[in-house]
């Protein structure tokens, strides 16, 4: 995505300045872009291959980061998705971003190999082993995935949004009657309370609606 003289704002190619992605203009300040799930595919195609590239999808749950997510690597080979929930645990009010940085982003932004457990939530215990390697586009997805703590020079952070009766039928679809009271009474709540603290959604590059494809 790049922006007219005027400031306007176009979608396609993602330009640079100096250097510096677009995405970096668009943080200094600027509204977030409202875009279509297409146009969000190719701004994340049009990002630069010399390194390893971060991009965030936030949003609230059920609203479609994770088809999002695979769409996006569906576009961009060698790509890899990072789930934020194979790094929560039922103990956990929110998510473990301290592991989350020593066993992923901490190696990757010193261009090392990373390789990171995902937390089994029915076991409450560490599952399988993941091997990501630097110099890839990494797509993190998840509720905060974003969020202050979570120490990644992001290349292009999108908000992806769903109405609330979307996302609970959806929760109800994926999870089961038996999980409904916990995604009202805590997931629900607390995902509310980081998008009041932190804004997340004004501080995104761009906002996509999670309820439709492409």
């Amino acid at each position: 995505m790049a922006r007219t003289a005027d400031g306007a704002a176009t979608t396609g190619t993602v330009t640079r300045r100096g250097g510096v992605p677009v995405a970096v203009g668009l943080r200094a300040g600027l509204m977030a872009r409202r875009v279509t799930r297409a146009e969000a595919v190719a701004a994340v195609v049009a990002l630069p291959r010399d390194r390893t590239v971060w991009v965030g999808l936030d949003g609230f749950g059920g609203a479609g980061k994770t088809t999002l997510a695979a769409q996006l690597a569906a576009a961009v080979h060698g790509a890899v998705v990072v789930h934020v929930d194979d790094f929560a645990r039922p103990s956990l009010a929110e998510w473990d971003w301290d592991r989350f940085a020593a066993q992923l982003t901490g190696p990757l932004l010193a261009d090392r190999p990373a390789h990171y457990q995902v937390w089994d939530w029915d076991r409450d215990a560490g599952g399988d082993w993941v091997d990501v390697l630097p110099g890839r586009l990494v797509v993190v997805e998840g509720v905060s995935s974003t969020r202050v703590q979570v120490d990644v020079p992001w290349d292009l952070t999108i908000w992806v949004e769903a109405p609330r009766e979307v996302r609970l039928h959806r929760a109800l679809e994926r999870d089961g009657p038996d999980m409904i009271r916990r995604w009202l009474d805590d997931w629900m709540p607390s995902e509310e309370a980081y998008a009041a603290r932190e804004r997340p959604r004004e501080r995104v590059d761009l906002i996509v609606d999670g309820t439709v494809c492409i």
